[in-house]
C-alpha cells in the first residue's frame, strides 16, 4: 500500500502544479488558485503514511515529491522549448498553461519542503506522545500548522513587493481559512484511509506468512 500512497501523493503534486494557473472564486468572499483543491489532499496522505509506516517513510515520500517536481519542471521546460510543428497553433497557450514565473516556482518548492516536513514532524511528535489515540488531534494539528506555514511562505515569496501588504494579508487569510475548513472536513477520510491501509497490510502479512 505504501507504493500506492506514494504514487497518489506524487501524482497530486504534479497535477496541482499544472492546474495552478487557473483562479476560481467563492462568491465575493475569496479568489483562490485551483491548485488548492488538489494540494490539500497531499497532507492527509503523508499523515496516513506516518500513522501506519512511521516518520522516516513519510520523509522519504516528501523528498520523492520534491525530486519529482523538479524533474517535472525540467521536462516541461524542455517540451516548451521544442520547435512547434506548423499545424500546432497553440504554442502560446501551451506555454501560458505549463510555465510559471521563476519566482512562483521557487516559492512553491520552498513552501512545499518546509510545510510538508513540518507536517510530518508535528504528526510524528504527537503520535509518539499519544500512541494510537487521538488521531483526529495529530491529523488536524499537523495539517493546520503546516498549511499556515505553506500559505504564508508561498504568498510572501511569490508576491511580496508586487501588491500592497494588506492585499497579501488578505490572500493569506482567505487561502488559509479554506485550507483550515478543508482539514476538518477531511478528518473522516484520514480515519478511513488509516483503517483501510492497516487492513491491507495485515492481509499482506497473513498471505506472506502462509506462503
Amino acid at each position: 500500500m505504501l507504493l500506492y500512497l506514494n504514487g497518489i501523493f506524487v501524482g497530486l503534486l504534479i497535477l496541482s502544479n499544472i492546474v495552478a494557473v487557473k483562479l476560481f472564486s467563492i462568491g465575493t468572499w475569496a479568489m483562490l488558485p485551483a491548485a488548492v483543491v488538489i494540494y490539500i489532499f497531499t497532507f492527509p496522505i503523508t499523515d496516513v503514511i506516518v500513522e501506519v509506516y512511521g516518520k522516516k517513510e513519510a520523509q522519504r515520500t516528501v523528498r520523492a515529491g520534491f525530486i519529482t517536481q523538479v524533474l517535472a519542471l525540467i521536462f516541461i521546460a524542455i517540451t516548451i522549448s521544442l520547435p512547434a510543428a506548423p499545424v500546432f497553433g497553440e504554442q502560446a497557450s501551451f506555454e501560458t498553461i505549463l510555465s510559471g514565473s521563476f519566482r512562483v516556482v521557487v516559492a512553491s518548492l520552498i513552501s512545499y519542503m518546509i510545510s510538508q516536513n513540518l507536517d510530518v514532524f508535528v504528526f510524528g511528535q504527537l503520535k509518539a506522545k499519544h500512541g494510537q489515540r487521538k488521531l483526529w488531534l495529530r491529523n488536524n494539528a499537523s495539517t493546520m500548522t503546516s498549511q499556515l506555514i505553506d500559505t504564508t511562505i508561498f504568498i510572501a515569496i511569490a508576491f511580496y513587493g508586487t501588491m500592497p501588504l494588506a492585499v497579501l494579508g488578505g490572500l493569506i487569510f482567505t487561502q488559509y481559512v479554506f485550507k483550515f475548513l478543508a482539514s476538518i472536513l477531511l478528518t473522516p477520510v484520514v480515519y478511513l484511509l488509516v483503517g483501510f491501509v492497516k487492513k491491507q497490510e495485515l492481509r499482506t502479512e497473513g498471505l506472506t506468512t502462509q506462503g
